[in-house]
């Protein structure tokens, strides 16, 4: 009865030990949500603020939007020099607000690549829209990269002509 009287009082102390690790938990987790939630509306006001006058380029809930036309020739992933100017600009804004991100938030920039439905006309180096929208992709996240963003702060994902942002027909 005594070893049961010990047993019970172990595992009433493990299950109360483990509710409060439960709680401190869930407690830090909303704290983490709270601060990426304040810290992307600094990030998106900020960046709206410098590049809100650009022409190519919109703001459109939590999207940036650059146009392809601006960034690149048609059937091309190398971004043109006005759209490097572009891209520069947004680099140095993400830079100043990712420093203030706490090292405990785990954010990630994601880069889409997007194209028309046109199909790509004997073009040697990609099969297809998809190919070339995940190249474009890609080229924007390598010169993010260039420009001091941290790779594994960026990803990659080329939709081709399945998800187009507007119709581009």
């Amino acid at each position: 009865e005594e070893s049961d009287k010990e047993n019970k009082i172990q595992i009433e102390t493990l299950g109360n030990r483990l509710n409060a690790a439960l709680a401190r938990i869930a407690s830090e987790q909303k704290e983490r949500a709270e601060n990426l939630e304040f810290y992307k509306s600094e990030f998106f006001g900020e960046l709206r603020k410098v590049l809100d006058n650009i022409e190519g380029f919109e703001v459109v809930g939590d999207r940036f939007l650059f146009a392809s036309e601006v960034l690149f020739d048609s059937g091309s992933d190398i971004i043109e020099e006005e759209g490097k100017k572009q891209i520069d600009k947004f680099a140095k804004v993400l830079t100043s607000v990712s420093i203030k991100i706490p090292n405990n938030i785990n954010w990630i920039l994601r880069v889409d690549g997007h194209t028309d439905k046109t199909p790509l006309k004997s073009n040697l180096e990609f099969d297809d829209n998809w190919e070339l929208s995940q190249a474009r992709a890609l080229s924007v996240v390598r010169f993010l990269i260039d420009k001091g963003i941290e790779a594994k702060r960026l990803s990659a994902t080329g939709y081709g002509e399945f998800q187009p942002l507007r119709n581009l027909d």
